[in-house]
Parts: structure tokens; C-alpha cells; sequence
């Protein structure tokens, strides 16, 4: 495919696929989107404008998504007050965390991804299992709602800090889009379509979805995001409600990007951050060409090779449907339901150590008792000569993903009714939910060299003698002390009645909501064993890496047998002072059963879990001001709160047992006058852990990567056919761990955009994201480094400068 390459940062050339909707102007997409914005579904009981909720809800309509240039589900996250995002993961595995709520190890754990109001799956933080892996957003996704705090408490189920629903167009309004987008400096083809309207005057559809192809944003050597996803849904309106009835199919495959090595000189406290020789931070990855294939054991410890362009490779078919009707006398029935069947493969190459030849070396014979001498190349160019460069250890993050099946329903029958001159309003909600986690984690160690753009695999020589084959020195991860090659196969199932109450007094809007989760866990846990001398390969050799293999010991295999309750409540006050103010309250409690995380070792051998190893729970306060009037709204919250934390991360091989405090304010505002739009927010954040079962020195610190200011703006002007703009996201300073000595800089991260209107209904588009090549760390495994000398640490990275043309057609 021809690229074409900007030359000396022409940041000049600006971009965008802006303005996705089914309107054929400007003024009818300023319009609908005014209209959507204000009136809110996620985190009340029922349609509400803002005004009148005492809770923090954000909405971004497609229109506006388009504008952040996202090269991810994630990255459009980004821009929601209150949310951080760490989006360089690729287009899944994103760590997203809300207000100060911590992110202690992968995913989202307070924070809860939906579509059309129900899970994409029940835990946000499923080992390997991050619901965004699951989630696309393409134009048949009709605006995005997020709640923080409040509500989310009472109206979900595990997730306390907020809730992010993806809102799919339904067909109300008739038309559709075509859109193909091109990289212009990266490998990627992707076409969009959506298609809805009437089938009768009864009966509404909606169709969409999207297929790409390419190498994606980072060097990988190979075609490395393929595949697509396809929506529908069908609506019955009946006199006194509808019925609507809707189906997705994902199958995908992209990239997963973990930390590589990078470079860091001065101190911890002023680092100097830059790419490893031969490795750029912005636009390589460690994957390549030289390592496509993972051989060794599968989950049933039968020999299996792995594909390692699968990367994350999603399948998921799911059924949807929503039920809404006026019963009379006052009463209405709410009914939504989702099913979904759903399985996925992640391998992606982890760094276990970094380090000079040598070093690799001794790490290796340390681990293994061998006595190797030097490193040899493997393959790819100057195979069979002796390696005298930066190396890793490679540990293979090969995780088959059997099963995440998981079906949830949510009933509502809600009444309205006046007494004694107050309009009362009453919910009472039935929630249940099931959520398979079967797994088999399967991971083997190689040598690789440290290098960007095809990386090749080391062998391990004593002498003439080779000790690996082809790069692979172990089968299981010797390093970490074999820890992880696994299988689970556990199902999660909730019960939770709720109850909501509302009543109006005036300009005066009170609602309680108080919700009891009842669970159980049931299922089996095998752990790891070591197997000696056996023939993985067949090859009737036992070679160096057989003589020692990690194997799934069923033979021991232990129960999952536990169950856990607890209580949420939400109490809230909204103030209508006048038509544009109001202000409000709300004091909230609500927890997150925790999951597949236990089985690190926090289930006992009779399957039992303590209650506070399995519940984890979040206390919260907020008071804000909002005020809308014409094209001004400005919106301001302050936050506090308090979280406990159980956690398990596999790439430290840490147990995390804390409590953290929170406080903070969170600020979103939006202005339009003639041409110029401009929308943003900010949220500052002082978080602090004040407890720690486990390090009690880190009592005090501020958690890893949390940044007090978050935020983002995006300015717009529209003069005739053209618009043009840019995104604005940053963060300030943070730390790399929680011994807040390694610094992560703050970084502003720059998207730009421009459309032009060839015809009402033909768009051409160009957007560029990180438009001015600016490095920013997300993610460092490495706490401190050795003051005033080379260092090489491993970290995760915001892609660098990537570009692409669309062309867009409405009808």
C-alpha cells in the first residue's frame, strides 16, 4: 500500500472524519445534537434532562466523537470528564479508571463499560478479559453517556465509581452513511456503514458496522488489525410502549501492545525520557516478523501452536432486547436483557527483564541452573552469529479466553403518582446476571533482542551448545518463578433487587435508592506443576527446555465455592433555582465484588474467600453547580472518596490490600457563537493511599499514575463547507509506582481535524492524532532508577503521529 509521509511535521495539513450523523448539513447536526445532549438515560430511573439530576452525567454524540481522531474505543473516553484513560494498549486492554478511583493492576474494576444499559461484561477487570477488548464504537453507536459516582452505585452492579453506556441508533430517523477511511503515514483500510429507518409505521430498523485491515498505528512487520463487527436492531411501537430487538457479532483481531524497553537518564525526580536504541517509544513495537509462532502445551497440556498475530481476538455474539411499556393507572415496565457468547485468544510479548547481553545471560542461567556462555542470533538476519546487544527476557502473555459467556437482565416497574400535591415517582428494579470466566493461561519464556521494526529471537549458547530453539528457553516462565500457566472455569451469578424513590417539591427534587447484591461463585482452579523431561515438541529429544515444563495440574485442582452480599445506597438533592441553574447533592455507597483475581491466591483450598477479600467497598460524596443557558453550559462537581482495594497484578506478581482517599473537582463546560464551538473539562484530583496491609510504607504516597489535572479541549469552527479544529488531552505529572519516586511527565497530546463538504451530503475528512509527535508515558513497570546513568525501564507509550483521509457519503 502507498503511504504517504509528512514531511518536516506538517502539522498545516489537519484532519478529521468530523461530523458523522445522518444530517446533510451544519445546522441540522448542531441541532440534533443540542437536543440529545440534555436528556440523559444512564444513572436515572427515567429520560431526565441534567438539570434536573443530582448526579454527574457527560454526553458526546457521534458527531463529536469523530472530532477526538480516536484510534480507539478508549481514546474516546479520553475526553470525558473524570475519566483517565490509558489507552495504549492498542484497541482493547486500556486501564480506565474515574475520579481518583485507583487502577492498582489492569482494566476497569470501579467502572462498568455497557451497551444500550446492560454489561459488556459483569467485572471490568477480568484477567486478560477487559471489556473494551469486547467493545467497538463505529457509526452505529448513537451517543456515549457516562455517570460518575452517584447512581452507579445503586442502578449496577460492581460498579461504584461510574458507568460508561454505549448507545446505539435504533432507526428513528431515516437514513444512512458510507464512509471509508485511508491511513495516509500508517497501514489501515476501514470501511463504515450504517443504515435505519421505518419498515412500516409500526416497525423502525437500524443496520451497521465496520471491517479494517493493516499493520495499525505501531511497526509490527505484519497485518496486525483485521476483522469487523456487524449490528442490528428492529423496533415494534405499539400504541403504549415498544418493543425493540437487537443483534451484534464481533469478530476481530488487534494488536495488543504491553510494555517495551525505554531509556531514562537524569533522576528519578527529573527523568529524561527517550526510545531505546533501535526502538522507537512512538511508532515500534516489540512484535515481529522473526516471532509468529508460540509452540509449546495448551490448556488440556496437549502440544498446541499459537498464532501471535492473533494478538486480541475477540468472538462475540450477542442478543439484546429492550421491552417499554405504559400499563396504566401510572405504571410503566422497563425490561432490558442481553445474552452473550463470547470467547477470545490474547498473546502479546511482555518484557520480563531488560538488560545488557550478558546480564540476559546470567538472568537466564539463574533461573534455569544452565551454564550459558553468550547469545546467538535465531533467525531473520545474521542468523547463527553471536549477539552482543541490548536483550530481554520475553515472557508470552498467551491466555486462551474458552469461555466469558454472560447474559444479564434488568426489570423496572416504576409508578408516578401525586400525593398531597408532590409528584412521586417509585422504582422497584430486579437485576440478575451470570458471567462465565474459563480460561487456560499458557505462557512460555524466549530471548529476544531489544529492536524496533522485526525484532529477531535469541538462542542461549554454552560454548557450540544450543540451550533454546528458536528463542525459546523455557516452557513456562522460570523467571517469576513458574508461576502462571493455569486454568480456570468459574461462573459468577447476581441477584440484585433495587429500589429507587423520587419526589418533586417545588424547585426541590429529592431520591433515595438503596440496592442488594446477592452472589456466588462456582467452580474449579488449577494451579501450575513442573514436569520433567517431557517431549513437547514430538521429537523424541528431550531437549534443554524439556527437561523442566510447566503443566496445568489438574490432578490438584481446587474448588471455587464461595458467595457474598452487601448493601448499596444512593441519597441525592437537586435545586432548580431558576431555568439555566441548578445545584445539587449526593452521598453514595456502593462495592465491587471481586473475581477471577481471587484465584491468585486468595481462595482457600475448601474454596471459601474471607468477606473482605471479596467485596471491596467505595464511599462517596459530591456537590455541584450546573448552569445552561442558550449556547453556554458550564457544569462543576466536588468529589470525595473512599476505596478499598483488593488486587492481584500479574506482571509484578504483587498482592495489593489498601484503602485509598480521593478528593478532587471536576469541571466541564461548552460555548457556541456563529462558527465557533468550543467544549472541554478538567478534573483535579489529590488522591492519597491512607492504608496498607501488605507495604505499609506506602501509606501517605500518591497512587501510581494518577496525575492531579486531567484534561482535554477541543475548539471548532465551521465557515461555510469547511470545519476545522483541534483535541486537546494532557495530564500533568505522576508517578510510575507507589513509592513515588520515578517520574511519568505530564504531556499534552494534540489531535487535529478539518472536513469539507464537497456536496450536502459528501464529506471529504482528514484528521491527524498526536499531530505534533509528542512522547507521553502512560505506564512504567520500574518504580526508581540509578540517578544520572543509563537506564533502561519497561513502559507503555502513547502512539506517535498517525494520519488518515475519509470520505463520507449521508443519505
Amino acid at each position: 500500500m502507498t503511504k504517504t509521509i509528512w514531511m518536516n511535521g506538517s502539522v498545516s495539513v489537519i484532519a478529521m472524519i468530523a461530523a458523522l450523523g445522518s444530517g446533510v448539513n451544519a445546522q441540522d447536526r448542531v441541532a440534533e445534537t443540542g437536543d440529545v445532549t440534555e436528556v440523559v438515560v444512564t444513572g436515572v430511573a427515567r429520560k431526565a434532562n441534567k438539570l434536573d439530576t443530582s448526579i454527574s452525567v457527560s454526553a458526546i454524540q457521534v458527531e463529536e466523537m469523530q472530532k477526538f481522531a480516536p484510534r480507539s474505543t478508549a481514546e474516546v473516553f479520553r475526553n470525558i470528564p473524570g475519566i483517565r484513560s490509558e489507552s495504549t494498549g492498542g484497541e482493547g486492554n486500556a486501564n480506565i479508571a474515574v475520579r481518583g478511583l485507583p487502577v492498582a493492576s489492569g482494566g476497569a474494576k470501579f467502572l462498568q463499560l455497557q451497551e444500550d444499559g446492560l454489561p459488556v461484561m459483569e467485572f471490568g477487570d477480568i484477567a486478560f478479559g477487559n471489556a473494551d477488548i469486547f467493545l467497538r464504537t463505529d457509526l452505529t453507536a448513537g451517543r456515549v453517556e457516562a455517570i460518575r459516582g452517584g447512581t452507579a452505585s445503586t442502578l449496577a452492579s460492581n460498579s461504584p465509581g461510574g458507568v460508561i453506556n454505549i448507545i446505539s441508533r435504533t432507526g428513528a430517523k431515516e437514513g444512512g452513511t458510507l464512509q471509508l477511511t485511508q491511513g495516509l503515514d500508517f497501514d489501515q483500510t476501514r470501511g463504515d456503514f450504517e443504515f435505519g429507518g421505518a419498515l412500516s409505521d409500526k416497525i423502525d430498523f437500524h443496520i451497521g458496522g465496520f471491517y479494517r485491515t493493516g499493520e495499525g498505528p505501531r511497526r509490527a512487520g505484519y497485518t496486525a488489525n483485521q476483522g469487523g463487527q456487524i449490528k442490528a436492531n428492529l423496533t415494534r411501537k405499539f400504541d403504549n410502549g415498544f418493543l425493540r430487538l437487537g443483534v451484534k457479532y464481533l469478530n476481530d483481531k488487534s494488536i495488543g501492545y504491553l510494555p517495551m524497553p525505554m531509556k531514562v537518564t537524569g533522576t528519578n525526580g527529573d527523568p529524561k525520557w527517550s526510545s531505546s536504541p533501535g526502538l522507537d517509544a512512538k511508532s515500534d513495537t516489540i512484535h515481529s516478523v522473526y516471532f509468529m509462532q508460540d509452540a509449546g502445551l495448551d490448556g488440556r497440556n496437549n502440544r498446541s501452536v499459537t498464532n501471535v498475530r492473533d494478538g486480541m481476538a475477540p468472538k462475540s455474539l450477542v442478543f439484546n432486547g429492550e421491552a417499554n411499556f405504559e400499563l396504566g393507572g401510572g405504571w410503566t415496565l422497563v425490561d432490558k436483557f442481553r445474552f452473550a457468547q463470547t470467547e477470545a485468544n490474547f498473546i502479546s510479548p511482555f518484557p520480563a527483564s531488560v538488560g545488557t547481553s550478558s546480564e540476559i545471560v546470567s538472568a537466564i542461567n539463574s533461573a534455569m541452573g544452565t551454564a550459558g556462555t553468550r547469545l546467538v542470533v535465531a533467525n531473520g538476519p545474521d542468523a547463527g552469529s553471536t549477539y552482543a546487544g541490548q536483550a530481554m527476557i520475553m515472557h508470552t502473555f498467551n491466555v486462551r479466553l474458552n469461555s466469558l459467556d454472560n447474559s444479564a437482565n434488568d426489570l423496572k416497574l416504576q409508578k408516578s403518582f401525586d400525593a398531597m400535591g408532590t409528584n412521586l415517582s417509585l422504582t422497584f428494579g430486579l437485576y440478575n446476571s451470570s458471567q462465565t470466566i474459563n480460561m487456560d493461561w499458557v505462557w512460555n519464556s524466549y530471548a529476544m533482542e531489544v529492536a524496533g521494526d522485526n525484532a529477531r529471537l535469541l538462542n542461549l549458547y554454552a560454548g557450540t551448545t544450543n540451550l533454546s530453539q528458536n528463542g525459546l528457553f523455557a516452557y513456562g516462565v522460570p523467571v517469576w518463578g513458574n508461576c502462571c500457566t493455569r486454568h480456570y472455569d468459574v461462573q459468577y451469578d447476581i441477584v440484585a433487587p433495587y429500589v429507587i424513590a423520587s419526589g418533586e417539591w417545588g424547585k426541590l427534587t429529592l431520591e433515595a435508592s438503596v440496592r442488594q447484591d446477592e452472589g456466588k461463585a462456582r467452580g474449579v482452579y488449577a494451579a501450575s506443576t513442573q514436569m520433567a523431561n517431557f517431549d513437547v515438541n514430538g521429537d523424541g529429544v528431550i531437549s534443554n527446555p524439556e527437561k523442566s515444563v510447566s503443566f496445568i495440574n489438574y490432578a490438584a485442582a481446587k474448588p471455587v465455592n464461595y458467595d457474598w452480599s452487601y448493601t448499596s445506597y444512593s441519597v441525592g438533592a437537586n435545586y432548580r433555582a431558576t431555568d439555566n441553574l441548578s445545584y445539587f447533592a449526593r452521598l453514595s455507597k456502593g462495592a465491587r465484588a471481586n473475581a477471577d483475581r481471587l484465584l491468585f491466591g486468595k481462595v482457600r483450598d475448601d474454596g471459601s474467600v474471607s468477606r473482605e477479600d471479596a467485596i471491596d467497598f467505595v464511599k462517596q460524596t459530591e456537590a455541584g453547580v450546573k448552569y445552561r443557558k442558550g449556547a453556554l453550559s458550564l457544569y462543576a462537581t466536588a468529589f470525595a472518596a473512599e476505596t478499598e482495594e483488593q488486587n492481584f497484578e500479574a506482571t509484578s506478581q504483587k498482592f495489593f490490600d489498601r484503602v485509598y482517599e480521593a478528593k478532587g473537582v471536576e469541571l466541564e463546560g461548552a460555548y457556541r457563537i456563529g462558527g465557533l464551538s468550543l467544549s472541554g473539562g478538567a478534573t483535579y484530583t489529590k488522591a492519597e493511599i491512607t492504608k496498607d496491609a501488605i507495604s505499609p510504607a506506602s501509606v501517605g504516597k500518591r497512587p501510581r499514575r494518577q496525575a492531579e489535572w486531567v484534561f482535554q479541549f477541543t475548539p471548532s469552527y465551521r465557515v461555510d463547507e469547511v470545519e476545522f479544529g483541534a483535541n486537546f488531552v494532557g495530564t500533568t505529572d505522576a508517578y510510575a509506582q507507589d513509592d513515588n519516586q520515578l517520574v511519568m511527565p505530564g504531556y499534552v497530546q494534540t489531535n487535529l481535524f478539518a472536513d469539507y463538504d464537497l456536496t450536502p451530503a459528501l464529506t471529504l475528512s482528514l484528521n491527524v492524532n498526536n499531530a505534533f509527535d509528542v512522547l507521553g508515558v502512560t505506564e512504567v513497570e520500574e518504580g526508581s532508577i540509578v540517578a544520572n546513568t543509563t537506564n533502561y525501564v519497561r513502559a507503555r507509550a502513547i502512539n506517535g503521529r498517525t494520519s488518515t483521509i475519509s470520505l463520507k457519503y449521508r443519505f
